[in-house]
C-alpha cells in the first residue's frame, strides 16, 4: 500500500476523568473512504474533532503525508486540508450560499474593503459544481432542504483545496442520519466522484451504508479501536457483535414483548386536514397501542404528528384526546392534556442542551416540584436520579451538562421528561436517529415498557422495518392522506412491499 495520507497514532483523550479515547491509532489513505463505527459515547465524535482541530489529544500524535502535524484550532486542520461535515450543520441561515461557503474568506473578494460579489458568486459556482448541485449561489441558506444544505457543506469542505497544497482528508459525521434514501443514494454517488480530490472518514450509525460506500473499516468500543477490516470482509451482524458483544438477533424489535392494546381510546381523529400539509386523516390509538406512520418526505406524516402536539394547528375536522374534543394551538396545551413529544431534532427541540440532566428532566412537569413558588432542589435532584436509574442514563451524575452526553442518553433524557410528566400519549418522531445500534435496542425495550404500561404511541421512524417492528398497526401517508391501513400483530406483520406500493 501507498503511504498513509493521514495516520493517527496511539491517541488518547481525557474529559474531566472520564477515558473518551485510549490509546487509538487509525489510518487513511489516498483516495479512501474509511468507515468509522461504534455505540454511543464509543468515542468516534471525539476522535473526529481531534482531526478537525476541535480538541488537542493528551497523548500520542497526528502524521500528514507521513509529517508530524499538531492542530491547535480548525483553522490550522484547514490549513492542512482537513474538513468536517458536522451532522448537525455549521451554516448560518441568513446568509446566502455563497457567503457560507466563503465564511471567514471574504478577504479573498475583498478591494478597499468592498466585496466584490460577482468574483464570490462565481468562486462558489465552482465549489458547487465540484459536488453536482445545481443551486444559485446567492440564495439564502434558510430556503434550502436539508439535504440541499449538506451539498452545501460538502462544497465548503472541498473549498479548502484554494487555501492549501494538501490534499484533502473529509471528515463526514452522521451526514446521512436526517436523509432520505434517494438523497443518500446522491450523497454517496458524489463522494465516490470525489475520490480523486479527497479522502473520506465517513462515521455513520447506520451500518450497511458504511459497508456500501466505504474501503475499509474501523470499530470503536469504550474509546478503543477493537476492529479494523476492509469492507467487503466484514458485515452488518460481525459489526453489530464488535459494538455491542452481542449478535443481531431476531428479538430486535421486541416482537415477542408485543400485546394487545387496551380498550379505551387516548386519541382520535375524524377528517382531519392543515391547509395543504394533509387532509381528511381518520384514525384512533388506545392504551398500549403504538401506531405507526409510514410514508416518503412530502406524504403529510410529520405534519401530522406536529399538529398531534400543538405546532401546526388543524384547519378542518375533529381532534379528540381522551374524550375531549380539542384544537390544539400550543406544546403547552398538548402538555397539559397528558400528550408527550419526542422530536427527530432532540438537540434542538428536545433538550436544553447547555443544562444540566436535572432541570431537563422536570421541565414538563415543574409543578410536581415547586413549593409556594419555589423548586425544591432536593426533590427534584432525587426524581432525576430516580430516572437515570430506571432507564439506565449513562452519566457520572445527574449534574452533567446534557450537550455532553452521547444521543442515545440524552434520548432517555427526552424520554424520562416525559414520564415524569406521567405523559399518557407519547408520539415519537424518529426516535432512533442518529443513534448506534445498542442504543436503539434500549429505546425498543422502552418503548415495549411504555405500551406495557398502557401508554398509547403515535411513531414515525427512520425505516419501514422499524415502523412494521414496533407497532401494532401501521397507517401509510401519501400526498397528504391516508393511502392504506394494516394490522401488525405479533408473529403476523405486514411484508415491507406492501407498504411500499401504498407509498409511492
Amino acid at each position: 500500500m501507498a503511504e498513509p495520507l493521514l495516520q493517527v497514532q496511539n491517541v488518547s483523550k481525557a474529559f474531566a476523568g472520564v477515558q473518551a479515547l485510549d490509546d487509538v491509532s487509525i489510518e487513511v489513505q489516498p483516495g479512501e473512504v474509511v468507515g468509522l463505527v461504534g455505540e454511543n459515547g464509543a468515542g468516534k465524535s471525539t476522535l473526529m474533532r481531534i482531526l478537525a482541530g476541535v480538541y488537542r489529544p493528551d497523548r500520542g500524535i497526528l502524521l500528514l503525508s507521513g509529517t508530524r502535524i499538531v492542530l491547535n484550532s480548525p483553522r490550522e486542520a484547514n490549513l492542512h486540508g482537513i474538513g468536517i461535515v458536522f451532522q448537525e450543520q455549521s451554516l448560518l441561515p441568513n446568509l446566502s450560499v455563497a457567503e457560507n461557503i466563503y465564511l471567514g474568506q471574504e478577504a479573498a473578494f475583498t478591494r478597499s474593503g468592498i466585496i466584490r460579489w460577482p468574483a464570490l458568486h462565481a468562486a462558489a459556482r465552482r465549489q458547487l459544481e465540484k459536488v453536482r448541485v445545481n443551486l444559485d449561489p446567492r440564495t439564502r441558506t434558510v430556503r434550502l432542504s436539508f439535504a440541499e444544505r449538506q451539498m452545501v457543506e460538502l462544497a465548503k469542505a472541498l473549498a479548502l483545496e484554494e487555501r492549501t497544497d494538501r490534499p484533502l482528508v473529509i471528515l463526514l459525521d452522521e451526514p446521512t442520519s436526517v436523509l432520505e434514501q434517494r438523497e443518500i443514494d446522491i450523497l454517496f454517488d458524489r463522494v465516490r466522484g470525489l475520490r480523486n480530490r479527497a479522502s473520506f472518514v465517513f462515521v455513520s450509525h447506520r451500518l450497511d451504508e458504511v459497508l456500501s460506500v466505504s474501503d475499509r473499516v474501523y470499530v470503536m468500543k469504550d474509546g478503543r479501536v477493537v476492529a479494523g477490516m476492509p469492507a467487503a470482509q466484514t458485515s452488518v451482524p460481525e459489526l453489530h457483535q464488535l459494538m455491542v458483544g452481542r449478535e443481531l438477533h431476531a428479538q430486535y424489535y421486541r416482537e415477542s414483548r408485543q400485546q394487545p392494546p387496551g380498550e379505551p381510546i387516548v386519541l382520535a381523529t375524524e377528517g382531519l386536514s392543515a391547509g395543504r400539509a394533509y387532509r381528511n386523516v381518520t384514525l384512533q390509538v388506545r392504551e398500549g397501542e403504538v401506531l405507526g406512520i409510514a410514508g416518503v418526505v412530502g406524504s403529510g406524516r410529520e405534519e401530522l404528528t406536529r399538529t398531534l402536539f400543538g405546532f401546526l394547528p388543524h384547519t378542518a375536522g375533529t381532534l379528540t384526546v381522551r374524550g375531549k374534543r380539542v384544537r390544539l394551538t400550543s406544546p403547552d396545551q398538548a402538555a397539559a392534556l397528558g400528550i408527550g413529544y419526542l422530536p427527530r431534532e432532540r438537540r434542538l427541540e428536545g433538550l436544553v442542551m447547555p443544562l444540566p440532566i436535572v432541570p431537563n428532566m422536570t421541565l414538563a412537569s415543574l409543578q410536581s416540584v415547586l413549593r409556594a413558588g419555589a423548586i425544591q432542589i432536593r426533590k427534584e435532584r432525587t426524581l432525576a436520579e430516580e430516572w437515570v436509574r430506571r432507564l439506565r442514563v449513562r452519566t457520572p451524575g445527574v449534574d452533567v451538562l446534557c450537550m455532553n452526553l452521547s444521543g442515545g442518553n440524552q434520548q432517555k433524557v427526552v424520554l424520562a421528561k416525559w414520564m415524569n410528566a406521567r405523559s399518557k400519549l407519547l408520539i415519537l418522531d424518529h426516535p432512533t436517529r442518529g443513534l448506534d445500534v445498542g442504543a436503539k435496542e434500549e429505546v425498543y425495550d422502552l418503548v415495549r415498557t411504555l405500551s406495557e404500561q398502557g401508554l398509547a404511541i403515535v411513531l414515525t421512524a427512520d425505516t419501514l422495518e422499524e415502523t412494521i417492528g414496533l407497532s401494532h398497526s401501521v397507517l401509510v401517508m401519501r400526498d397528504g392522506e391516508i393511502t392504506a391501513r394494516f394490522d401488525a400483530p405479533r408473529g403476523a406483520k405486514p411484508a415491507q412491499v406492501d407498504l411500499i406500493r401504498h407509498m409511492v
